[in-house]
């Protein structure tokens, strides 16, 4: 499997490749990331059929550019992982037009940008197309008001994808982590109260691991999904199952341990 990968310097991104790297099948990826240093560090580990690959996400060009690069290393693609994504945190109030618009650009614009141009590539290998959303898509989370809204729209943009690109053989779907140690929140995740105090609101009682995000993105690309399409697998614990309990609802009862 010919396969791109967007953020893939670390967290999700990485462990996508390194779930493929081992596995029997040989695949081939362009791994991309603004990080130099650490996309070219994953390529090197993953070694043979593995290119590096340095871009910007905000750029109008990242898809064209991307895609070009992917055919060139692979001669195609069957599966993008749009995984790249950033957080801009602040109350609504304080936020600005600048932070908006970027947040915009990577979390939403540059998967639409990917996919069109990835889209005859896909076409042709009846491939796969998956993209990181989040739980925060359909829960609204303090002080992330441009994450989640435009992961929100992410959902929207690949069930319309999945929609419109249906009748070319592409399957377009989306993984939306719950609460997931990464890179990216390492450092509110080291601190211990904080980390028992998101645990104890997730009925498995842990925070997931980047690992289990990329098992549900690997068997998405796979064929073991060949005719799922227009969904989006939460892979949060059961932390969205949970409202009740965390505003005191129901009987009160405690898991037990």
């Amino acid at each position: 499997m010919r396969v791109v990968i967007t953020g893939a310097a670390s967290g999700i991104g990485r462990a996508v490749a390194e779930l493929l790297a081992a596995q029997d099948e040989p695949h081939q990826m362009l791994l991309t990331d603004r990080d130099e240093e650490g996309v070219n560090a994953v390529a090197a580990a993953i070694g043979a059929g593995a290119r590096a690959h340095v871009g910007d996400l905000s750029s109008v060009d990242c898809g064209r550019d991307i895609v070009a690069a992917a055919v060139d290393h692979m001669g195609g693609i069957d599966g993008v992982v749009s995984n790249a994504g950033i957080i801009s945190s602040a109350p609504l109030v304080e936020q600005t037009v600048d932070q908006f618009d970027r947040v915009y650009a990577i979390n939403t614009r540059a998967t639409w940008l990917l996919g069109q141009a990835a889209h005859p590539h896909l076409a042709e290998s009846r491939g796969a197309f998956v993209a990181t959303a989040s739980m925060s898509a359909t829960q609204p989370t303090p002080g992330l008001g441009f994450y989640s809204s435009s992961k929100a729209a992410l959902l929207m943009l690949m069930r319309q994808c999945a929609l419109e690109w249906g009748p070319d053989g592409i399957r377009c779907n989306t993984v939306s982590p719950g609460p997931t140690y990464t890179p990216m929140t390492q450092a509110g995740y080291d601190d211990p109260d904080r980390r028992a105090q998101r645990e104890s609101m997730i009925p498995l009682g842990k925070l997931g691991m980047a690992e289990d995000v990329a098992n549900a993105i690997t068997f998405l690309l796979g064929p073991q999904a060949g005719h799922i399409s227009g969904v989006d697998i939460l892979v949060d614990g059961g932390m969205s199952s949970n409202l009740m309990p965390a505003t005191g609802g129901g009987t009160g009862q405690k898991a037990s341990k």
